[in-house]
């Protein structure tokens, strides 16, 4: 593993590192915040999975976590959205809501994206061990969260593994992506036409096939001008009002699909994982 930087910040370290990944087959980028700790100390962990068109650095340059990381002692993953590289298949037409910037975390099936898009297997696996051998993490202690793409990602990868994770959140999630143009675009091409693989990979169709998870906090602003047609918060509602689970969802006046919409609430979700994770 390559550090690219490193700086201290809010108490802490922030680094950007690079490694080669054998999930994707390509040179992989993250960042992770270490907040200052006493020696031996294992720390909980929070991971962020971005939304389209982001890498690690658009909530590493303006999430504003680290203070609230640095004052509850939580390490801070945000790994990049999908492979890069020359070799990398992008979208033909260039589109930005696929390919490159785009891998909505799942394992393709498909050519050609079968062959490096498998974010499912490096968010969920190869990173998580990477993260474990080489930061003092209590593994027993994760949370996870993500914005808009990566808020699908976060609810899903809880929802298949909840004996994993302490605590979810999101910001403006696709919740239920079988159901959206966003979603029945990239699921169609990376999983294929069946949409029975399709709800592995949808928090709504998970919690109606059973997944549980004990409680989710979900954040969206109102003037989101994806809110009616790809976020449909009112699909995840009615799954949690009808199965139970507690469902804290705050719909924000004047707020966007902007990071000026996450960095606002970042310190509230920071707040609301570090009493999970204590």
């Amino acid at each position: 593993m390559e550090i690219v930087s490193e700086a201290r910040s809010h108490g802490g370290t922030q680094g950007v590192f690079r490694h080669d990944s054998a999930a994707t087959g390509t040179s992989m980028t993250f960042s992770a915040f270490l907040p200052d700790h006493a020696p031996g100390t294992k720390l909980p962990i929070l991971w962020y999975l971005s939304g389209l068109t982001c890498t690690h650095a658009n909530v590493t340059d303006k999430g504003e976590y680290r203070a609230a990381c640095g004052d509850a002692g939580i390490i801070f993953i945000a790994p990049d959205t999908s492979p890069r590289g020359e070799d990398v298949p992008d979208d033909p037409e260039k589109a930005w809501d696929f390919g490159l910037g785009a891998g909505f975390y799942v394992d393709a099936t498909e050519a050609p994206w079968s062959r490096n898009y498998r974010m499912w297997s490096y968010v969920t696996g190869e990173l998580p061990a990477l993260i474990a051998a080489a930061l003092p993490v209590d593994m027993a202690r994760q949370g996870i969260t993500g914005h808009s793409m990566g808020g699908h990602g976060a609810l899903t990868v809880a929802l298949r593994h909840p004996e994993r994770f302490r605590s979810v959140s999101a910001f403006a999630p696709i919740v239920a992506p079988g159901q959206v143009p966003w979603g029945e675009k990239a699921l169609g091409r990376y999983l294929g036409d069946d949409r029975a693989a399709w709800r592995a990979h949808d928090a709504v169709a998970l919690i109606e096939d059973g997944a549980r998870v004990p409680e989710l906090l979900i954040d969206i602003g109102e003037s989101d001008p994806f809110f009616e047609r790809e976020l449909k918060p009112e699909l995840l509602e009615t799954a949690c009002s009808d199965t139970g689970i507690a469902l804290t969802l705050r719909r924000h006046a004047g707020y966007d699909h902007s990071y000026y919409f996450i960095s606002t609430f970042m310190a509230d979700h920071l707040r609301w994982h570090a009493e999970r994770l204590s």
